[in-house]
């Protein structure tokens, strides 16, 4: 398997294991499972300025952290993960 994102150059320091991940693997980033959430008020939409986008995501983000506290939970909810 080629690792794109590796150098000869790197001196790896003693002590130091390095794990190759997969390049794709949301289970170890629970928040990528949020894009879907996230983005579906964008979707098919026709947003003119970097401002309109912005405006958009913070009122999604706002729902989300207000109004669907339980599909966020159910999309991160990892068995590994505890919440404190």
């Amino acid at each position: 398997m080629q690792r794109v994102h590796s150098s000869k150059k790197v001196e790896i320091p003693k002590g130091i294991i390095v794990d190759y991940l997969p390049p794709y693997s949301p289970e170890l980033q629970p928040a990528e499972r949020l894009w879907k959430l996230i983005n579906e008020p964008l979707l098919n939409e026709y947003l003119e300025t970097i401002e309109e986008i912005e405006e958009t995501l913070v009122i999604r983000c706002n729902i989300l952290r207000e109004k669907m506290k339980e599909e966020v939970r159910n999309l991160t909810n990892y068995h590994w993960l505890t919440y404190t």
